[in-house]
């Protein structure tokens, strides 16, 4: 029997990363959460502790606010390729990277009807992400968001699913949707308005949950997921992470109340977690792409 080394990369988890364009008096903030990861001729460093290949991790955090200082950092995808294509153009061991990133939004404070020029509040805990992956010559962009939580106060029902002698739970035709959205998409190029595809896809998400009848969290996913691809040419396939935020009517009853769908408790765990791919059918997979990164 032979045992080898396999598939394996290394690097730098979370550089925090804030960047001030003060190049106006209006300020501009950015606020990343930057990982770094390379692959390559990086078997003997396990096999036998030789280091000659390896770049230090350390040097990969330098390397990211050495490059924020440098030029400017804008939209994250272009930020995550140019990380990615130094690593690759200036290490001749390294034959691809992995850039994660995820950017924390902040909202101008709102002085006298206008936004402040440099005060600042946090948007909330919805992220936009992306995953820049170079692959030699090769470039692979997943973008997304996490954290988006929504939610429909009706539109949504939940029946005719099969029950046995552990069935609790009542059917509905009526009933609160709510959900923490994690999607990610890969682009099928990287000539994109990323901005403004961001934006569009953002919009469509948030369209399609509220217009959508819901029988299932499952169909909600399908027609997000849709019709994001049925308005964005530049995007191959969206992946969706759904967990259900359960809200479940509160019994009443016992008091001498009635309770027709207005009082609610919400419950944080367990839930339900409903994950799915929604993928053009004529465009051909991309593993590297989604190399390390969770299926959903």
């Amino acid at each position: 029997m032979g045992i080898v080394i396999g598939e394996n990369q290394y690097g730098k988890a979370e550089c925090r990363l804030v960047t001030v364009d003060r190049s106006s008096d209006r300020h501009r903030i950015k606020d990343l959460n930057v990982s770094t990861s390379l692959r390559g001729a990086f078997d003997q460093a396990h096999l036998s502790g030789d280091n000659s290949n390896v770049l230090p991790t350390d040097t990969q955090k330098n390397t990211v606010f050495a490059l924020a200082k440098e030029s400017p950092v804008n939209e994250i995808e272009d930020f995550g390729l140019r990380l990615g294509r130094h690593f690759v153009d200036s290490q001749e061991p390294v034959e691809g990277a992995r850039v994660l990133i995820e950017e924390y939004g902040w909202e101008r404070i709102p002085v006298g009807g206008a936004g402040h020029d440099h005060s600042f509040a946090r948007a909330g805990e919805e992220k936009r992400t992306t995953a820049v992956t170079i692959d030699g010559s090769q470039a692979h962009v997943v973008s997304g968001l996490k954290d988006l939580v929504v939610l429909k106060s009706t539109g949504s029902e939940f029946w005719g699913y099969p029950k046995d002698k552990y069935t609790t739970l009542a059917e509905t035709t009526d009933r609160i949707l709510a959900t923490a959205v994690t999607a990610r998409w890969r682009y099928l190029h990287t000539d994109v308005d990323w901005a403004k595809s961001f934006e569009a896809i953002r919009s469509t998400m948030l369209e399609a949950f509220a217009t959508t009848h819901s029988y299932a969290l499952q169909q909600t996913l399908y027609e997000m997921g849709k019709a994001v691809l049925e308005k964005q040419p530049e995007v191959a396939e969206v992946r969706m992470s759904l967990p259900n935020k359960h809200n479940f009517l509160y019994d009443l009853e016992r008091f001498g109340l009635d309770n027709d769908n207005e009082v609610y408790i919400a419950a944080d765990r367990p839930y339900g977690l409903i994950e799915g791919t929604v993928t053009r059918d004529d465009v051909p997979p991309a593993p590297q792409a989604w190399y390390t990164l969770p299926e959903f």
